[in-house]
């Protein structure tokens, strides 16, 4: 299975925090985060970067389930 990954950019603060822990997936973008490409294989370090988010900007679905951010 993959993992969904998505940024809103409009809540997006532009800390940078995603971009620094998964650079192979987050990129920093006219001062906002952007996913490279929106799939990737089941990682940890994907849900502590959407967890560690203080927008919490980023969601990570797999299929209709939502894994993150968790509360």
């Amino acid at each position: 299975m993959v993992w969904q990954v998505s940024v809103d950019r409009e809540r997006c603060l532009g800390s940078g925090i995603c971009a620094a822990l998964v650079p192979e997936l987050f990129e920093m973008s006219e001062e906002r985060s952007r996913v490279r490409h929106g799939e990737t294989a089941p990682d940890e370090t994907v849900l502590d970067a959407a967890e560690s988010c203080p927008a919490l900007a980023i969601s990570v679905r797999e299929g209709a389930r939502t894994l993150g951010p968790r509360p």
